[in-house]
């Protein structure tokens, strides 16, 4: 079995990918491509791309310094917090459970309604989700961010506000690793609660292909935002890539090329 930590090639500071199912083989093989570093610098920022092509057992990543770098994993945690809510009940029903806007009015307009589970991680809604934090509540929170193995899984800080403010991290490889074992699913809770959070998952579609991703913003909640996140996989044909990319977003009109720098970095692998 692949090591979760073990060193891979180029990417020393990242994590090994995937690591649940595999059975006992070399790591996947793996490549920096400097054209991908210089989509973030043609667009004046810093950050990290990694894609991971299933097929060719293949990992194409930006750098081998910042794709093995932690940080709050923001709204990207929406797709384990949704895993957990339905797996133990706190969420029914993706489309029919309705969490009702309590009224506070917060810079994102769009949170200022009731929200199902699809609509709410549609416009990534974190009051729904600190909500659902809490019903889950930090015992049971805990045990499936460990059976997870999400990150650093330090739930510290706040049971609504540790992904957020807190201590959880999570580095772009760790990400993909997360992410592949859903695409698989091959995590420990039940096909149904896998099936339903990839069905709700925001679809974009290029051409033939379709990007099932979740983005993630830190400070979006505040109205002061710092870093972003897109998580996610792409499906050309029978030909899927799972990926993380991660960018400083300091700049307003920086938030909204978080997707095109995502499509242009997969468009350059060859995924999309």
């Amino acid at each position: 079995m692949i090591t979760r930590r073990a060193t891979l090639g180029l990417l020393t500071a990242a994590t090994v990918l995937p690591s649940r199912t595999l059975a006992a083989v070399a790591p996947p093989r793996s490549e920096i491509r400097d054209s991908l570093a210089k989509r973030f610098k043609d667009a004046g920022t810093a950050g990290t791309f990694v894609g991971y092509k299933v097929d060719d057992y293949l990992i194409i990543a930006s750098d081998k310094d910042r794709s093995g770098e932690a940080q709050l994993p923001a709204s990207t945690f929406k797709i384990p917090n949704s895993l957990i809510a339905l797996e133990l009940g706190v969420v029914q029903d993706a489309d029919k459970d309705v969490f009702p806007w309590d009224g506070v009015k917060r810079p994102i307009e769009a949170w200022n309604k009731d929200h199902t589970l699809r609509s709410a991680i549609a416009v990534s809604a974190v009051p729904v989700y600190q909500e659902i934090a809490r019903r889950i509540g930090q015992e049971r929170m805990q045990k499936y961010v460990d059976l997870f193995d999400y990150g650093n899984r330090d739930i510290g800080g706040g049971i609504d506000q540790f992904w957020l403010t807190g201590a959880l991290r999570i580095d772009p490889i760790e990400q993909i690793d997360f992410v592949d074992r859903l695409r698989r699913r091959a995590l420990p809770v039940s096909q149904r609660s896998q099936d339903v959070v990839a069905d709700i998952l925001p679809v974009t579609k290029v051409g033939e292909s379709i990007i099932r991703v979740k983005s993630g913003l830190l400070g979006a909640e505040r109205g002061d935002p710092s870093l972003g996140w897109m998580v996610g996989w792409a499906e050309k044909g029978s030909a899927h890539t799972v990926f993380a990319l991660n960018m400083d977003c300091r700049e307003p009109g920086l938030i909204a090329q978080r997707m095109p720098l995502t499509q242009a970095c997969l468009t350059d692998i060859g995924a999309i």
